[in-house]
């Protein structure tokens, strides 16, 4: 009967995905000669066809992504795969324990190399064809080795931990590991700006007095203490411009990508922090950790059922040992299986961080000029290539910021306007 779920659900999940996939690149290359009148005179033709074709492209990799990975899960489960490593692995390591965790590396391996050559793709085929990509390829896969050591780093410890609960903790077992789970989230959280992104890229205090005042003089009308300011060399890898808040408690930092300010004014970064601070001021960054933290102790409730069950390991292509341990076969069926049932959730949520983006507008719009916002979002629009026409069941779908027209139109009903076409827009000093 679950093998039957599994299948309904995922089946049912591909044909939305790819409806609302081509709904979506119908939508856009229908309107892609015509730029929005809401943004005439301000966008280009030009730049409207290359976001169109874009967004196109995005879409149908997205697609491809999907179908590959389908594959994937039904070769893995239904088809035997993971009961096939799980034996391979179970030839040359004795011990259950290290049994088990030999077999989770073995399939997370697996699935990161399966999942390169689209990663390759996107960034040296897709992202250097519409100019964004300035990443070499030994950048590329120098990121790649350090990410793996991390996850290695941090994530072993943490799967070990867990595994050792489901073997020794007993019947409440999942109760401690979420309490592990959270415990080592929010010290990845305090830790991150630190000691992790720096592996990465380069993090310099922002070195421009008037803009450091500014920004300060923002934070401190908006209550927010801030750790520091800094530029991130993120034109090493990608043309696109971002800025974003990291850390929490004291601990808190604002990062701008240097992308982003060679694109924008003071004026505009201003108001691009103001909206930022307003998810802070509404407590978004708050309640989204408090729900992911109560989802997640849900998620293991869950897991802590199902691995008890025999049906939940035999629907899915495994005969769970009745000698030794199931722990880490558990936790691959369930991480594997669960994305294809909480698939249904995601308009939901997609909703939920589009409210959120709303009442931050309004915020910035109330600490900052909204003109500057407006101003700083036609902008970033522009250079990011985001697409003005989107498919409205697709957006409502999946986007978790409102579409363009609607945000800058919401905006310019609370008293901003659109930055006039006859004056050029302000750059950076």
């Amino acid at each position: 009967m679950f093998t039957l779920l599994f299948v309904v659900f995922l089946v049912a999940g591909v044909l939305i995905r790819m409806w609302l996939g081509a709904r979506q690149m119908r939508h856009v290359i229908r309107n892609r000669d015509t730029v929005p009148a809401e943004f005439a005179g301000r966008i280009g033709a030009i730049s409207h066809e290359r976001a169109a074709d874009y967004t196109v492209a995005r879409v149908r990799l997205k697609m491809w992504s999907l179908l590959f990975d389908s594959a994937v899960l039904i070769g893995l489960t239904l088809l035997g795969g993971l009961a096939w490593i799980n034996d391979w692995v179970g030839s040359f390591i004795s011990n259950d324990f290290w049994h088990q965790l030999a077999l989770l590396g073995a399939v997370a391996g697996l699935l990161g190399l399966l999942g390169l050559p689209f990663s390759i793709y996107r960034q040296f085929g897709l992202e250097a064809r519409f100019g964004f990509n300035r990443m070499s390829f030994g950048l590329f896969m120098g990121d790649a080795i350090k990410g793996l050591v991390v996850s290695v780093v941090l994530g072993l410890p943490l799967i070990a931990a867990i595994l050792w609960l489901m073997r020794s903790a007993g019947t409440a077992w999942w109760i401690w590991a979420w309490a592990v789970w959270a415990g080592f989230n929010l010290t990845v959280m305090l830790v991150y700006p630190r000691f992790i992104a720096p592996l990465f890229n380069k993090f310099s205090p922002l070195d421009d007095p008037a803009l450091v005042d500014r920004i300060q003089a923002l934070a401190k009308r908006c209550g927010f203490a801030l750790d520091g300011l800094f530029v991130m060399d993120g034109s090493r890898r990608s043309a696109h411009g971002n800025a974003y808040f990291t850390g929490i408690g004291r601990s808190k930092r604002i990062v701008f990508f240097d992308t982003l300010l060679a694109k924008l004014n003071g004026d505009e970064i201003e108001a691009v922090l103001a909206h930022e601070l307003g998810h802070f001021s509404h407590k978004h960054i708050f309640k989204r950790i408090v729900f992911s933290f109560a989802m997640a102790l849900g998620v293991f409730a869950l897991l802590g059922w199902v691995s008890q069950q025999i049906w939940f390991y035999e629907a899915l292509g495994v005969a769970p040992s009745l000698t030794g341990g199931n722990q880490g076969m558990a936790l691959l069926l369930f991480f594997l299986v669960a994305p294809v049932f909480m698939f249904f959730l995601t308009p939901v949520a997609s909703w939920w961080s589009r409210r959120h983006e709303f009442e931050a507008d309004q915020y910035a719009a109330d600490h900052a000029d909204p003109n500057h916002l407006v101003s700083a979002l036609v902008k970033l629009y522009d250079d990011n290539a985001a697409t003005l026409t989107p498919d409205p069941i697709h957006s409502a779908f999946y986007d978790s910021h409102p579409p363009a027209t609607i945000r800058i139109g919401r905006l310019i009903a609370a008293g901003a306007r659109l930055p006039s076409a006859d004056v050029p827009l302000a750059q950076p000093a």
